[in-house]
């Protein structure tokens, strides 16, 4: 028995049966993947089937490939977007990334070394005219202090004992011998306004032709500045040999006069600027005179003395 379709039947069966398309091809979508601000390069596969321009093949699904293209352009525009909330505008390269503005940096690094370079420079140069005004500077004080020389004046020598007799040397030869016990007294002057001296002297000698018959010692010692100081020296010798110049000298009750010679140098020095600074200065003192062996009065030598 035959049963005729009635068209209730056809019209109900025809949108829910279509007809059977041919199986179609599979093409892939690559996009970027989240994480394209970290640089890395990595994509993600999507199937989707090819559709037909008919509406009737796919009805209830809308097209795979335009959502994957939807996507990746609303993950381009959230990567690109700028922090006042506009969206950068790039250019697409060959692969269809969109290019972004590269931020060049201007000059090289020889600029920077050339700018290290002068700066070493300005530091040398510096330092350099530091030297060199600081060196003018010492000069000028050098020379400024050039003229405060210590002046020395010797006052009087006394002598406390002197005697002239007979006797042999340690070989045993025999010739005549003087023994002196004297004080010399000075005045030494420190004429410098804005520093001290340091004041010594080499060795004093009361020479009698031409043999030290006695000598003293001036300790070093500090002299302030625009200051006097009164300085006593012992002048001692005992038992001194005079050999050939014990000859010539005569000494008897009517004459007791021995010719002598007091002579030394006396040496100042000044650190007008510590130790970067200092000045020197000598003075040579000969004092030509007359002993009376007899007498213990003072010798009054300022007259009598040489400076040099």
């Amino acid at each position: 028995m035959i049963h005729t379709k009635s068209e209730s039947d056809v019209t109900s069966l025809a949108p829910s049966s279509p007809p059977r398309s041919p199986k179609q091809p599979v093409y892939y979508v690559q996009s970027p993947s989240r994480d394209s601000h970290d640089g890395d390069k990595l994509s993600s596969m999507h199937a989707t089937p090819v559709s037909n321009n008919s509406p009737m093949e796919s009805p209830s699904h809308p097209s795979s490939g335009r959502h994957s293209r939807n996507s990746s352009a609303s993950r381009f525009s959230g990567i690109f977007q700028s922090t006042s909330g506009r969206k950068l505008r790039g250019k697409g390269n060959e692969k269809g990334w969109p290019e972004s503005n590269v931020i060049m940096e201007e000059g090289s690094y020889d600029d920077l070394e050339d700018k290290s370079l002068s700066r070493r420079t300005q530091v040398l140069v510096a330092l350099c005219s530091f030297i060199i005004l600081f060196s003018v500077f010492c000069l000028i004080i050098w020379g400024a202090s050039r003229p405060y020389k210590a002046e020395i004046t010797v006052k009087s020598l006394t002598m406390n004992y002197m005697n002239i007799g007979k006797g042999t040397d340690q070989s045993g030869v025999p010739t005549k011998m003087m023994t002196v016990n004297g004080t010399l007294k000075m005045n030494v002057y420190n004429p410098a306004t804005f520093f001290g001296i340091q004041v010594s002297a080499t060795p004093i000698d009361l020479i009698y032709s031409q043999i030290p018959v006695a000598t003293g010692h001036l300790k070093k010692y500090y002299q302030p500045r625009n200051s006097h100081r009164l300085v006593s020296v012992s002048l001692v010798g005992s038992m001194v040999p005079l050999y050939g110049a014990g000859a010539g000298l005569m000494v008897s009750e009517s004459d007791t006069h021995v010719p002598v010679t007091l002579q030394f140098e006396l040496r100042s020095r000044g650190n007008v600027v510590g130790k970067l600074v200092r000045t020197k200065h000598r003075r040579q003192v000969s004092c030509p005179l007359t002993i009376d062996i007899k007498s213990s009065k003072p010798i009054k030598l300022k007259q009598n003395c040489t400076y040099h």
